[in-house]
């Protein structure tokens, strides 16, 4: 059986095309999807094989085409009812990409050239909620508003909160989907079936749905899931606060519960420790940076300073100088306290970057920059104002 997801837009020749294929032995639409995004959502499932959509549908360009196919669905567009000839035998041969072929015109990159692996983003900081989520959700935004394929992984044993921030309100588990196929030996290929699209650029692998199912994450799957998104894409990872060893791992009775955080931080390219600029976080911040030290291997340590203020009476050069005496970083970066914009942002369920201009959108940008630094092409002047300019992917 070949399923189809149908994308008309509107066109005329929908109705007729919609009856080609229902009367195609074998072939079954799944579903007539409002739009490409809700198209690149659907293919996510990995139950379709073939997608029939609208040569001039608007949304259809190269990042879509490639999404389609690393899900390796096929493509069949269409522009007049004249081209619905063959329709039907084509799409149940699957002998398909591109149909009548002028999208293949558009510059995709080489299919056979090799991926160049993505860098693995590991967002921690001490206990007393320093804003870890927040700043791993910031980071994700921001490349994937300047058009860097990126997996935003919930990978917090303690419960996290990706989900509920950015209004993604599915009741299955991505992070525990990923486990279970893990297990099993089927996670490479089925991987497609794990994260769940909110944009063109921007995936996420939902954490788990309550604190207590930690203990179905086996040891070494977020590893292996980490791996294997970062041959397609980016990966920022949302973690606990915990360093611990849980000590019933030494007799083999049950995974740790901070070993999904242990495991992300094994296979980071670079660790992004988030703490808050008053007292109590400073002195949580140091103690952080000291067990840090102890359990992390060679990645570069970047450490950000939330919800700074003036009001707390000590300058960024003072707080500067106390991080730098308890580790060697690769940069100190202070987020403002800008309560208005991270609660724009949850109200609507969205990332910063794509809730207008603010001043700790504009700081997370550059975060983001220091971490995946842009392309000599992305970072030419005009390209870089005209993205400034923009407010963010359509949904």
């Amino acid at each position: 059986m070949i399923c189809v997801l149908v994308v008309a837009s509107g066109a005329g020749w929908e109705s007729l095309a919609l009856r080609v294929l229902g009367d195609q032995p074998g072939v079954v639409v799944l579903k007539r999807c409002v739009d490409v995004d809700d198209l690149l959502a659907a293919a996510t499932a990995g139950q379709a094989q073939v997608a029939v959509v609208a040569l001039d549908a608007p949304g259809l360009d190269a990042p879509a085409v490639d999404h389609l196919r690393r899900h390796r669905i096929g493509i069949a567009t269409l522009l007049a009812e004249t081209d619905l000839a063959g329709l039907g035998e084509t799409v149940a041969a699957e002998d398909v990409d591109v149909v009548p072929g002028p999208i293949e015109q558009t510059p995709i990159g080489d299919q056979t050239a090799p991926v160049e692996p993505g860098r693995v983003v590991v967002v921690w900081g001490p206990q007393g909620a320093p804003g870890r989520t927040t700043v791993a959700i910031g980071i994700a935004g921001a490349l994937a508003q300047r058009g860097v394929d990126t997996v935003l992984v919930d990978a917090d044993p303690y419960g996290g909160a990706v989900a509920q921030q950015l209004g993604v309100l599915d009741e299955v588990s991505g992070l525990l989907s990923a486990a279970r196929l893990a297990s099993s030996g089927l996670l490479t290929e089925r991987l497609a079936t794990v994260p769940r699209v909110l944009g063109p650029h921007l995936s996420v692998v939902t954490g788990l749905p309550r604190p207590d199912r930690w203990i179905e994450i086996r040891p070494g799957a977020v590893e292996h899931l980490v791996e294997t998104l970062r041959e397609t894409a980016t990966v920022v990872v949302d973690t606990g606060f915990c360093l611990e060893e849980d000590p019933g791992t030494e007799f083999g009775a049950r995974p740790g519960r901070n070993s999904m955080t242990l495991g992300a931080l094994s296979v980071a390219n670079e660790v992004v420790v988030v703490g808050t600029s008053d007292p109590v976080g400073l002195s949580r911040l140091a103690r952080a940076l000291v067990d840090l030290r102890e359990v992390l291997g060679g990645a570069p340590v970047r450490v950000v300073v939330n919800r700074s203020r003036s009001s707390l009476g000590w300058s960024e050069r003072d707080i500067g100088g106390m991080v730098e005496g308890f580790a060697r970083i690769t940069g100190l970066h202070f987020l403002p306290d800008d309560r208005a914009a991270t609660d724009r942002a949850l109200v609507a369920g969205r990332t910063l970057a794509e809730c207008g201009d603010s001043a700790l959108g504009r700081e997370l940008a550059l975060l983001a920059a220091a971490v995946v630094p842009p392309s000599p092409a992305a970072a030419a002047p005009g390209r870089l104002r005209r993205r400034r300019a923009g407010r963010g992917h359509r949904r």
